[in-house]
This record gives C-alpha cells, structure tokens and sequence, in this order.
C-alpha cells in the first residue's frame, strides 16, 4: 500500500477507495475539496496549522484499518455520524468534537490525528459528524450527539468499550457543543444519557455573547442571534453550575479566531461553581492547531488524560 505523505495531493486522499463511504467528509472546508484538489498536505499549512506527519500518520491508519475490514465510518443519516477507533480492552470512551465555525466539521485537522492520540493514550474514540451550515441552528447538535452517544452505548459489549466514565473532548465551535452538552438542562439530561466524567475544552467558543466567535452565533442562533436572554441560555459560562463535569481547558492567550476571554470567563464560572477543573494558556495566537504536536501546547493531550484519570480516580486535581 502506498503511503500518504506530505506530498501527497488532496485529491488522492479524497479519492482513495478506502475513503469512500465517507469521502464527502474528509476534507474541509467541504465546498471547497475540489479545488483543494491539487494541494499538496505539506501546501495545506498555509491555511491550517495542523503537523503533517501526525496527519500522515493518522491518515495511513485509516487506510490500514478499511483494509483490515473495519468500518470506521457510521453513517446515522442526515449528514449525521461517527468514526470509531477501536482499541476495545474495555477502554474508556472519549467522544471527539471537532471545530468548524459551525460551517463544517473538520475532522481532517482535529479529529483524525486527535482520535490515533488519544488510542495512543489508552483511550476508544470516537469523532462525532454533527449538522453544520444552515442545519447547525439550536439545538440540533445536541441532538445529533445524543444519537452518536446513543449508538456508541447501544454497540460499547461488542466493541469493548467503557462507556461508564466518559469524555467528551471539543474544539472551537465543537468546544461549544461539548461544553453544551455538559450542561444538564442544554445538554446530556435532556436527552436522557450519562453526564460526562470530563469535558476537554480545547480553544473553544464558548459564550454567544459580546465575546462569541460571530460566525458561529450566527449559524447556531441563525435569525434570532441577537436575541440576547437566547444569548445568555447558550453560553455556557453563563449556565455552569456546580454539577457540571470536571473541566481540561486550553487555549492560545492571543488566539487569532476565539477571543481569549471565552476561556477565562469560563475559567471564572467554573472557579465561581467550585468545579474541578485544569486551565492550560498557551503563548501565542494560533487557532486549529488539534494534537498540536511540535507547538507549545503539545504535551494538551497527556494532561487532560492525566486530568481524566485523576478525576475518576476521585482524587484532586
């Protein structure tokens, strides 16, 4: 089998058989995959900060794992699904959130390589392909995340999953569903599931209001963005209360996309609700840079599974 690289083309990871039952998803922006075509990986850094060799080495799993006869991808309907990475061993679950402004879930710069780190780290992953565009308005990614968690439970004996301690790890606006989701009456609750061990908040947007990354309030909130009691309901630093999961929360101090200030004020409410939780600032002011190999952040990962295992282990963090 040929190898990615970082001279591999786009078009070649898009269009490799493996690929195919989830081809429409693996590059992002989506709208733009063809005439991202002729872009190599290595190329592909000018717009995304992501490392190419982890990318690489995530992507060629994948390819290994399709050719083994995993499936990988879960097509749920309706622009809904997920990508197992199954380690089994009763392993604990984390369900990975990628970012996108609301606009698309790009799984292909923080999902991916994220998902192989976290099977590094003894951990099943899953990545959640949620409703995006026009069909992100509230609250159809909690909804969607139901319905991943929900398959994920219904399948956890067959594929050797501990679904009693799980995670959920965001980024950007995925940062806002799980961070969402982490709320009882907005997220897990409502829809009648576990409340998470611990969410991963990773330079994530949080609140809706002054402070908000615009374009995805916009297609969150769609008409009534400016509504701002709706404003306040879905910020989730305005909704943290004492019962919310323990928190791991990282962001680059002077992020170029996410305001800074969505994580202190989170960091605020949840020092003001008294719930544990670890704050990572990072100096810079990149945003996307997922695993975040090779950058100041790069050590994110064994923290927050060091915060997990801390956490539910009932120990103080």
């Amino acid at each position: 089998m040929k190898e990615f690289t970082p001279k591999s083309k786009i078009s070649e990871i898009r269009n490799c058989k493996e690929f195919a039952p989830f081809k429409k998803y693996v590059v992002c922006p989506r709208q733009f995959a063809a005439v991202m075509g002729p872009l190599t990986l290595e190329k592909l850094t000018q717009y995304y900060p992501f490392d190419v060799p982890v990318l690489c080495k995530a992507l060629n799993e994948m390819r290994l794992r399709r050719r083994k006869g995993e499936q990988l991808f879960y097509d749920l309907g309706d622009a809904v699904g997920l990508y197992a990475f199954l380690i089994g061993k009763k392993a604990p679950l984390v369900l990975i959130l990628p970012g996108g402004g609301y606009g698309d879930v790009c799984s292909f710069v923080e999902g991916f390589s994220t998902a192989t780190r976290f099977n590094e780290l003894g951990f099943n992953a899953v990545i959640g392909q949620y409703h995006v565009g026009k069909a992100a308005h509230y609250p159809a990614p909690q909804e969607d995340v139901s319905a991943i968690l929900s398959f994920v439970f219904d399948h956890a004996d067959e594929w050797q999953v501990d679904i009693k301690n799980y995670a959920v790890c965001g980024f950007s606006a995925g940062g806002h569903v799980a961070g969402c989701w982490g709320i009882a009456k907005l997220g897990y609750e409502t829809y009648g599931l576990p409340k998470p061990a611990a969410v991963f908040l990773c330079y994530p947007v949080l609140t809706m209001g002054e402070k908000t990354h615009p374009g995805s309030r916009a297609l969150f909130l769609g008409r009534e963005a400016k509504d701002q009691a709706l404003q306040r309901e879905w910020s989730v630093e305005e909704q943290v209360d004492a019962g919310y999961p323990p928190t791991f929360l990282w962001q680059c101090t002077h992020d170029d996309t996410v305001p800074f200030e969505n994580s202190l004020m989170m960091k605020a409410a949840l020092e003001r609700a008294g719930v544990l939780f670890e704050f990572m600032p990072v100096e810079g002011t990149k945003h996307g840079w997922g695993v975040a190999r090779n950058t100041p952040a790069e050590d994110w990962t064994s923290r927050a599974a060091d915060f997990y295992h801390t956490v539910c282990k009932g120990e103080k963090a």
